[in-house]
């Protein structure tokens, strides 16, 4: 006996019911045809991951119920082939009371035009950016179903992060186990998944695989990377990452009565280093968010600085050339080497660039505050008022063409408030706003190094990543004016925004109390910026997204005085 299986690894859109249902049709039909008799799509795979707010809508839930029928009608003619289709179920009942309480992030089992069961996942994350309490209620059930012969336990995601789903199926006759998941990546996280279910495989002796999602929503990224593990934890397949994909494995039956799947060297993907895997997250968020939001292309301001650089590599790689755009704008306080630098980064990638210089706008702004000004000296509002204005240029050229302005502030920056509102903060898709800068750096180090789309060439000027960071809003300007070392500075930002470390633990490390207290500070009082900001790419456990829910107005001073009665 051998039962072959396929993976649905692919990339469906929030919304997109009748698209998203034919993926699914399309990729059972093709896994028929080559043999299989079992198909998995991930979480969720009829709605997209995640709805939100969408759940909470019956017309919604009723109609993702309805394609699910669909999906049944339109393989009934697919012999022996048994179908995995995840998807929110409840919508349809009547009482809105009751819809609530039983709206379900379930699973079906389709074979032959019926939907043999529907399995609830039980065991509803609450926590990083997940809310899924705020919209289903937990399963109570199991669900084991025969494929090929094969005894298959049905698990959802963070079912199979839990002891009691798992044990359930295998005490219900399950034979291996499947586990469907919409997981969002960040760095670290396949290996973590891997551990995890190579623990969960050892714990119940029974074969795992793990069917994931793949695709860019809004401010997360799903890497893919499905796999299936031995009883014993071991490798026996892995998908590539970050790649949409039809993905197969093979069980049989062994000597001992049970099954494992058939080991192929070949079958897993090589290991890829953390920057390789970071780069593909932010090309692929940047890609799927223009293109699934209907955009025709990007437009970035591109300064000579290290930041908008990256941004414009990733979005290159991300869309092409041709639908990228950069504008140079120049101001009294621009070195000419920040333009000769920008010039000759746009020359590398072929982008359309312009210049339109600032100056004479500048001057005009000071000129109509000339009167309120007076008698003061110059400080951040005018250096705020030449972001401003820059800002103001791209929205323009944005409404003009249609193309969405990607803006290229830093997590350093965003922690810290070293941003302008309405300035450098202005635009509709902030790509490295999960980056501290010394991630920008060596991503862009690895970046220069590596050639994973094919563009021929390095694309960031030696120079912009050896050159000390500046804003350039006032003369012989660096960010080290107004902020620690960035290597200090992301230290402490790694340490108590990521990791939530506390103060004295920080200063505990070997970090300066007067340091630490003032960072610290800056984060506290520069939320009202945060919550003005777009939305960004989330590549680590912990970003300024929904990961991060702190009020706006608050007294709370975490410093060791502060705490004194």
């Amino acid at each position: 006996m051998t039962l072959k299986l396929a993976i649905a690894q692919l990339n469906f859109v929030v919304g997109d019911l009748a698209g998203n249902a034919k993926k699914i049709v399309d990729a059972a039909r093709d896994a028929h045809a080559q043999g299989a008799r079992l198909l998995l799509t991930p979480e969720l795979s009829i709605a997209g991951y995640a709805a939100e707010d969408l759940f909470l809508r019956p017309a919604f839930t009723e109609a993702c119920d309805d394609a699910v029928k669909g999906i049944a009608a339109a393989l009934a003619d697919l012999k022996d082939m048994v179908v995995v289709v995840g998807h929110p179920t409840g919508g349809s009942l009547r009482s809105r009371s009751v819809a609530v309480q039983m709206r379900h992030n379930a699973a079906s089992v389709i074979k032959e035009g019926r939907i043999l069961e529907t399995y609830a996942k039980r065991e509803l994350p609450n926590y990083q950016v997940f809310d899924e309490r705020r919209y289903f209620t937990p399963g109570q059930g199991t669900c084991v179903f025969e494929a090929g012969g094969v005894s298959v336990g049905l698990l959802i995601c963070e079912d199979a992060w839990f002891d009691q789903p798992a044990e359930l199926a295998r005490e219900g006759g399950a034979e291996v186990l499947a586990v469907i998941n919409a997981s969002p990546y960040h760095v670290g996280k396949e290996g973590e998944r891997i551990a995890r279910m190579a623990d969960r495989a050892r714990a119940v002796g029974l074969p795992l695989v793990y069917a994931h999602l793949v695709g860019g929503q809004d401010e997360v990224v799903f890497d893919g990377a499905s796999f299936a593990l031995q009883a014993d934890g071991a490798a026996a397949m892995q998908a590539e990452s970050f790649r949409e994909k039809l993905v197969f494995a093979q069980l049989e039956r062994t000597p001992q009565g049970g099954v494992g799947f058939v080991a192929k060297p070949a079958a897993i993907a090589p290991p890829r280093d953390a920057e390789a895997q970071l780069w593909d997250a932010l090309v692929l968020g940047v890609r799927d968010y223009v293109g699934k939001n209907g955009f025709p292309g990007a437009i970035l301001g591109l300064s000579g600085g290290i930041d908008s650089a990256l941004v414009l590599a990733i979005a290159v790689d991300a869309l092409g050339k041709d639908k990228v755009r950069a504008v140079m704008m120049p101001s009294p306080y621009t070195a000419d080497i920040s333009w000769i630098d920008a010039r000759d980064m746009a020359a590398r990638l072929g982008v359309r660039y312009d210049e339109i210089s600032i100056k004479h706008t500048f001057e005009s702004f000071k000129g109509a505050l000339a009167e309120e000004f007076k008698g003061r000296p110059e400080d951040t509002a005018e250096e705020n008022i030449q972001a401003r204005i820059r800002g103001t240029l791209l929205m323009g050229l944005s409404n003009k063409f249609g193309a969405i302005v990607l803006t290229t502030g830093n997590k350093s920056e965003m922690a810290t408030g070293y941003c302008t509102l309405y300035g450098d903060m202005a635009g509709g898709f902030a790509v490295i706003k999960d980056l501290l800068k010394t991630t920008v750096f060596a991503l862009a180090r690895w970046r220069n190094a590596h050639d994973p789309y094919g563009t021929g060439t390095e694309p960031i000027p030696e120079r912009i990543i050896t050159r000390p960071p500046s804003a350039e809003l006032r003369p012989d300007q660096t960010d080290q004016d107004s902020l620690p070392p960035y290597d200090i500075l992301d230290g402490i930002l790694a340490r108590y925004m990521q990791d939530d470390e506390g103060i004295d633990e920080i200063i505990a490390a070997g970090y300066d109390r007067a340091v630490v207290e003032r960072v610290a500070r800056l984060i506290r009082i520069n939320e009202y910026k945060r919550r003005q900001a777009p939305v960004g790419i989330r590549v680590t456990h912990r970003s300024f997204g929904k990961d991060w829910r702190y009020p706006i107005t608050s007294k709370f001073n975490e410093t060791a005085g502060a705490r004194k009665p």
